[in-house]
């Protein structure tokens, strides 16, 4: 018995030189890892609740959007880039906004919208439809050499077929005919990537320039 008590306390010994050798590393360690803990569950908290914040008050958007309350859009989408402008509801949010006053005539306040949503949009496909119509409205203004770096270089992935028709638009504001029938050729080529509607425009477009 007394044997296995020596051993209990050599044992015991042992470990409290350890614990006194390592254990302000161990705990040390442990109130980092503590902290990454709280600081991600903190951080996915302060998500989640900032895109509860950003989905109410996109849901206002919609709504006076749908009753083009103009200076209630203006108001609501503002507090939307200002407030939540990484949820992704603020591209969303400048894209409705957009719409809303380039049909209103405020084609500047159109403009700045549509820009914000192309440098902040994460989305790819977000960044792209913004792009796009950057573009009309640049055209619109007849900003045409703008309008033409809004849908220059690769089109996106999806986007190729109304990227072609966009740039042939422009180029036919542009005087430039044989480019313009080139682009509404290209588009026309992304048959699976076109609605046939907008393969119909497209084809008009591209009649109403007569052969090559």
């Amino acid at each position: 018995m007394s044997t296995y008590d020596l051993e209990e306390q050599e044992q015991l010994a042992s470990l409290k030189a350890w614990w006194k050798d390592n254990g302000g590393l161990i705990v040390a360690v442990l109130i980092v890892i503590l902290a990454v803990i709280l600081a991600w569950n903190g951080w996915n908290w302060y998500q989640r609740s900032q895109s509860a914040s950003a989905g109410a008050m996109y849901e206002q958007l919609q709504r006076a959007a749908r009753t083009n309350d103009t200076k209630a859009v203006r108001d609501t989408a503002g507090a939307i880039l200002e407030q939540y402008p990484r949820t992704a509801y603020a591209p969303l949010a400048a894209l409705i906004s957009a719409k809303v006053h380039f049909q209103s005539g405020d084609s500047k306040t159109a403009r700045a919208q549509l820009e914000w949503a192309v440098a902040k949009a994460r989305s790819e496909d977000i960044k792209a439809l913004a792009s796009l119509r950057l573009a009309a409205v640049l055209l619109d203004e007849n900003a045409l050499d703008e309008a033409s770096r809004a849908v220059g270089g690769k089109p996106p992935t999806g986007f190729e077929a109304l990227y072609y028709s966009m740039r042939g638009d422009v180029l036919v504001a542009q005087k430039k005919i044989p480019d313009a029938r080139s682009a509404y050729k290209a588009a026309l080529d992304q048959n699976d990537k076109l609605d046939p509607s907008v393969r119909e425009v497209v084809r008009l477009k591209l009649d109403a320039l007569g052969d090559s």
